[in-house]
């Protein structure tokens, strides 16, 4: 008898322990949640480009502030990131992200107001709340979904592009078949943010208390990050990738305008851009976790872009819609790259939260002098021949820099190696 208690002592931890059961983490409503929440990134941004001109008459603002309306956001996305980790440590992940779909909500309604301090001003909260959430959700990516990284990269990249598509293609149309003025078809794109508010807040009920070990790490910031080789080749791509898109995107309509294309056409071809975006950053990432090597990847994406922005310098019009869905696909495939680099350098949730306020600080920064210089250049040289080959040239350290954050090491201080994953 004596024995056969010790033996089944012995085989007792074999069993679960016992004890308060671990949060189950559904894990379709959690990827759900992820993808409304990136579809929000960026529709209230880019659903005012097509409406700068009737904006500027409408109000008699100056060109200059009147590009604010564009400008503000990315710089609210680089000033703002720092502070997103700490938001994350202090609220939790999921409060802190439900939060950032309120700020949406609340500045998309803001603008409503008849006036040039609202319509900043709102323009601004819009900005804090995706800058926070930008940061914030690749550490949930990476908490969440350790062995569905790739995945649900793809996912979240596909959302941004598909955010950006919708706003681009679906504001103006809906502006002249409902009757709207401009104010409330900008904030129509609130009602997203609110579907976003329904879809998360089950999140936040689900949201469990940290371990001791988990709230002592969390408690303080990960230090030497910014000293960290690996982390700073992430942050160059991500800055990289960032300018040629921002920069590419403020003036392809005005390009193809400008060679001859009617308005319209010229945006729908930005548009139609992003709807090619929406495969090309899907796609990179599940192929890396195929197998495919992300330094290829890079190659490749930057080899596809400089092919439209080369199309773009010798024939813009006859051959737009290449040239879009090369752009497209290239550029789709340079984000999702940055995005799956944030996710895969980190060895956590906390690293990657860190990681990605340091890239999309820097990156977003450098992305909002990416119009304003394209801009300069033309304006010097008469033509926009000179501004896009700045773009191409920018295009081969954004690949080889590509190539070294795809080696497959951690932006860990102290940590260099790292469990396989995927490799450059």
């Amino acid at each position: 008898m004596k024995g056969t208690r010790t033996g089944q002592a012995a085989a007792r931890p074999e069993r679960i322990p016992a004890g308060p059961a671990p949060a189950v983490r559904p894990g379709g409503l959690l990827a759900f949640g992820v993808i409304v929440l990136a579809l929000n990134l960026r529709p209230a941004v880019v659903a005012a480009s097509p409406l700068l001109d009737t904006i500027r008459t409408d109000t008699g603002m100056s060109a200059t502030t009147v590009g604010l309306l564009t400008t503000l956001p990315l710089l609210c996305f680089g000033l703002l990131a720092p502070f997103a980790p700490r938001l994350g440590r202090r609220f939790g992940m999921e409060p802190a992200l439900l939060g950032t779909m309120v700020l949406i909500c609340a500045g998309t309604a803001l603008r409503l107001v008849p006036s040039m301090a609202a319509l900043l001003g709102g323009t601004a909260v819009v900005g804090a709340g995706i800058a926070v959430a930008n940061v914030l959700l690749p550490g949930v990516i990476k908490r969440d979904f350790p062995h569905r990284v790739g995945l649900m990269t793809g996912l979240y990249s596909m959302s941004l592009f598909g955010g950006a598509a919708l706003a681009a293609g679906v504001t103006v149309p809906v502006e002249h078949a409902a009757h709207l003025d401009w104010r409330t078809t900008l904030a129509l794109w609130g009602l997203l943010g609110l579907l976003a508010v329904a879809v998360w807040a089950p999140q936040i009920r689900r949201h469990t208390r940290a371990t001791a070990a988990e709230a002592r790490g969390a408690a303080h910031p990960v230090r030497g990050l910014w000293r960290h080789p690996v982390a700073w080749l992430v942050t160059g791509y991500m800055g990289l990738q960032s300018l040629s898109y921002y920069a590419a995107a403020a003036w392809l309509p005005t390009i193809l305008g400008n060679a001859g294309m009617a308005e319209g056409a010229a945006g729908w071809m930005l548009s139609f851009s992003s709807l090619l975006g929406i495969a090309g950053a899907f796609l990179t990432p599940v192929l890396a976790s195929r197998g495919v090597r992300p330094g290829l990847l890079a190659t490749a994406g930057a080899v596809l872009t400089v092919a439209g922005f080369a199309g773009l310098i010798a024939a813009p019009v006859s051959g737009a819609y290449l040239w879009m869905a090369l752009l497209g696909l290239g550029q789709g495939a340079a984000i999702s790259l940055a995005m799956l680099f944030i996710v895969e350098r980190a060895p956590d949730g906390r690293h990657a939260a860190q990681l990605s306020s340091m890239a999309q600080c820097f990156g977003y920064l450098l992305a909002s002098a990416g119009p304003l210089a394209l801009g300069a250049v033309h304006q010097l040289t008469g033509s926009w021949t000179a501004p896009l080959v700045m773009l191409v040239v920018l295009l081969v350290p954004q690949a080889l820099i590509g190539i070294g954050a795809a080696r497959d090491r951690h932006a860990a201080p102290g940590q260099g190696a790292r469990e396989p994953g995927t490799g450059g």
